[in-house]
Parts: structure tokens; sequence; C-alpha cells
């Protein structure tokens, strides 16, 4: 029986199956299995009325769209790309500053477009920004030599912090040497407190005991808090009798404390902020020209140290708790350094009052913009020519 058949066969059978009643219906159903050599739920199938085509539009499944790429993208992706690509987490956290500051600098935004990036949640900025997400590969050279000075004096601190209060810091070099290690490079002195994650940058022109010294007295003289304690890696920069007499012949001593050796992850705080605040900014190249290091410190004490401390959320961890073969992190509402200092009760009023002058007129967009004319007249001189 040929196809064209068969299916006149079924088309007479389904039309005499759909008027009949229950015995008649039995008796197509054998005849269609004898015939055709059908299983019996396969005859009922075939047997059964074949659904008109619907000419109506398919349903839409899934929630309806709520944020258009087409109209939220050309605002998001400037911003985020200006804050230095932050998780959504992070970026909805900045947004409410950020917006401002983006139509004062470029445009107005339309009223639905700046309601919509408002209300947005962290995982639909994250989906958002998936298809502009940068992938950028960064690999490094550690530059820590172990210091043999004073180690008996100084104790080793381990463990996660407890502190609080603003005044900790976690302190590191690390190397702008282009991937050559020869002691004839600059060095990035980066600083982060605990407590409030202010950071603070500096260059070296080389890690010698004296030019590290002096930065950190300039670190601490425009800290807006008191310093309380300075935790280090076992580099000879840090574990000498300079630094010991200066954080420690004062009327009231700092801690000094250094992480274990070889155990990098003891200085996890820093360590972290090496990548987005040091090579985010400076990359893997070579600095070794003398008078870049000027130029460094000009743009670490001013746009930049607002940029970072101003503007850029942070996330911190609040609790860490293992259940079962998994650890599980809680982390605290994103905040900025600036905010995590003014809710931290440790300023006093004129100190306070300070801080938020200098808060006040900071606009993201002018001081991101500073930036990089600085790092471009940066670029121009950071290496000496070659022979």
């Amino acid at each position: 029986m040929s196809e064209l058949t068969k299916k006149q066969v079924l088309a007479k059978m389904r039309d005499r199956y759909r008027r009949a009643g229950k015995p008649y219906k039995t008796q197509l159903l054998d005849q269609l299995q004898e015939l055709f050599g059908y299983h019996r739920k396969g005859a009922i199938r075939a047997l059964h009325p074949v659904p008109a085509a619907s000419r109506t539009a398919p349903a839409l499944l899934g929630r309806p769209l709520k944020y258009e790429p087409g109209l939220l993208l050309p605002v998001l992706k400037p911003i985020w790309l200006a804050a230095q690509q932050p998780c959504g987490r992070r970026l909805a956290v900045l947004l409410p500053q950020w917006l401002p500051a983006y139509e004062a600098d470029q445009r107005r935004l339309d009223t639905d477009v700046r309601v919509a990036l408002e209300a947005a949640s962290a995982a639909t900025l994250d989906r958002l920004l998936a298809p502009v997400r940068l992938q950028r590969a960064r690999t490094g050279r550690c530059g820590t030599r172990p210091g043999q000075w004073l180690r008996d004096q100084i104790p080793i601190r381990c463990g996660p912090w407890q502190e609080s209060l603003p005044g900790c810091l976690e302190v590191d070099t690390v190397a702008l040497c282009g991937g050559t290690l020869d002691d004839r490079h600059g060095w990035i002195f980066d600083g982060v407190d605990i407590a409030s994650d202010w950071s603070a940058l500096r260059a070296l022109p080389n890690r010698g005991q004296h030019a590290t010294l002096e930065q950190i007295k300039d670190v601490e003289a425009a800290l807006p808090f008191a310093l309380r304690a300075v935790d280090s890696d076992n580099g000879g920069e840090f574990i000498n009798a300079h630094l010991a007499r200066y954080l420690q012949r004062r009327p009231q001593p700092v801690l000094f404390t250094r992480s274990r050796p070889y155990r990098k992850n003891d200085n996890a705080h820093v360590e972290q902020r090496n990548d987005t605040r040091v090579r985010q900014w400076f990359g893997y190249g070579r600095y070794d020209a003398p008078e870049v290091f000027a130029l460094i410190n000009a743009l670490c004490r001013g746009s930049l140290e607002r940029f970072i401390n101003h503007c850029l959320p942070t996330l911190k961890l609040k609790e860490k708790r293992r259940e079962g073969s998994r650890v599980v992190r809680v982390y605290s509402a994103a905040q900025t350094p600036y905010a995590r200092l003014l809710s931290s009760g440790v300023l006093n009023a004129s100190a306070k009052a300070a801080l938020e002058a200098v808060h006040a007129p900071l606009n993201p967009f002018h001081l991101e913009r500073d930036i990089q004319r600085q790092l471009r007249a940066i670029e121009k001189c950071r290496q000496l020519p070659e022979g």
C-alpha cells in the first residue's frame, strides 16, 4: 500500500471514528490494527483528529522583557568601563552616585532609562553587560625577597583580621619591572586599610629601606584616620630597623607584624588590591625613568586616590562558614571606602567635615578622564631609552 493510499484510508477511518459510538470505535481500532499492524495505542493516536494549525502568534515563554539592552547599554557601558568594570553587586551600588555625574558630564537621560537602571538588580546588570565584558589575561612576577633583620622582634600575624575600626594597614610592594627583576626598575607601594578598604599607592624608585620609609610617612600623613597597626610580608624593604623604630618609638606605638614566610594568602587583602589597584592602572610594563616616579606620585596622591576611595564600591566578607563540603561566604552590602569611613565613628567633627568637603565636588567621569590624561603622560616617559 502506498503512502498516499494509507493517508486516504486513515482520513476516512478518522472521520468515522470521530462520529462513532464506543462499540463501533472498538471495531475501527481492531480493523486498523489488522490492516496496518499498529499497536493498540498507536491505532488510537492515528485515529485522533489532527489539530488544525494555529493562526495565532506563538506564546512568549518566560518573563516579559523589562530591561531593553538597546536602550540601557549605551548608558551602562561607559559607566561600567569608567568604573573599571565592577561586578554587578558593586555596580548596583555605584549607579545612584554615577548617574547624576553621567548626566552632568555627558547628556541627560530619559526618565524610563534612568528608572530602569536604578531598579535593575545586580544579576540583571551582569546579564546586560555579559556581551561586552572584557576578558584580560594578567600575569606577573613576584618580587618579594625575605628580609633577615629583626625577624625575631617582629611578631607573626596569621588568621583572619578581627578589626572593625580603621587604622590597620596591610602593605606590600609591586614590581614595575616589565618581566625583568634586575633592581633597576621602579616599584609601587600598596597599602589597604582592613576595616574601611581605604587604599593608598605610592611610587618607589627602588625598594631600599629609606625610599620605602619616606613613602610610608607620606601615606600616614595623608590618611584621614590614625595609624594603629601595620602588617607586611617578609621583604627587606619592611623588615628593617628604620621602619621598626619609626612605628614603635612614638608616644602611641603602632603595632608592627609580619606574615608567615612563603604564605602569600596571609596578606590576602593587599595581594588582591595589587591586581585591582596597581596592575589595573599601571599594567606590567617597565618603569625605570627617574622622572616618572614624581608623575606617578602626583597621580596617586590626587585623582587616583579620590577615584578609588570615593567612587568605587567594594565588597567585604561578613561571614564564612562550612556546610558539609562547601565553604559558604556571605558578603556585606557594597560600599565605598569613603562611606565606610564616615559610618565607622572614628572621625572627629573636623576630620569628617574635611573629608566631606573633598567628596562633595567630585565627579567620577572628570576624575577618570584626568587619570587617563596623567597615565598617558606617564606612559610617554616611563622607560629609559635602550642603549
